[in-house]
């Protein structure tokens, strides 16, 4: 019987090593590109849901199927005036309203209110038991269609859709556009002992449908 196995020669190896090289570059670029990126967190505006140099995986394919969810955290590029330098800068901060949201603040709790729902925040900065508060003034706005209200974890210390909007008093120029979302950050993996998964918290889901009223 004839042994039909093929014994390749041991430099065939060393041939397609730089083959699989290549696929395996151009796989991660494609990964990269279109579904999973890594970031880090440059500012302390999320603190301490996210420390500065802490690093999250982004999914960038996840709005493709579906619409952004209020309490969700995000990667965008940054609008116009909100960047420090001309060229395009990617923020990271939590969504709070949604298109035909209307988002205020504060209730007799000092609570923000979406669509007459009362936020609890827990994940706000806290220091030695000191908390921010939900916000640093008083608003009452109505989130464009197809835009976001965005703000960071880290009140007193986020460029976030409040602080333009207390700057400028245009919504469009307070909010940011969907298209602008690179994606959803979902999980913190590092470092190591920090690990999580960044979730929509459950305040959120008792929040109802805004009508833009």
């Amino acid at each position: 019987m004839i042994d039909e196995q093929t014994d390749k020669p041991r430099s065939s190896f060393w041939k397609e090593l730089p083959i699989l090289l290549g696929v395996a570059l151009l796989v991660a670029i494609l990964v990269r590109t279109f579904v999973l990126q890594t970031f880090y967190i440059p500012s302390p505006s999320m603190e301490h849901t996210l420390n500065i140099y802490d690093r999250v995986l982004v999914n960038k394919l996840v709005y493709n199927f579906r619409d952004p969810q209020r309490g969700e955290i995000i990667v965008f590029e940054a609008p116009d005036g909100w960047r420090s330098t001309p060229k395009g800068e990617d923020f990271i901060k939590r969504i709070i309203g949604i298109g035909g949201d209307h988002v205020q603040c504060c209730d007799a709790q000092g609570r923000i209110q979406v669509n007459g729902a009362p936020l609890d925040e827990p994940y706000i900065y806290s220091e030695n038991g000191v908390q921010d508060p939900p916000a640093s003034q008083d608003f009452d706005i109505v989130v464009p269609a197809d835009r976001i209200w965005v703000m960071g974890d880290h009140r007193s210390q986020s460029g976030d859709s409040l602080e333009h909007w207390t700057t400028t008093g245009e919504i469009e120029k307070s909010t940011i556009s969907e298209d602008a979302v690179v994606g959803r950050a979902f999980v913190l993996f590092w470092p190591f002992g920090r690990a999580d998964w960044l979730s929509a918290p459950d305040t959120f889901e008792s929040v109802p449908s805004g009508s833009g009223g």
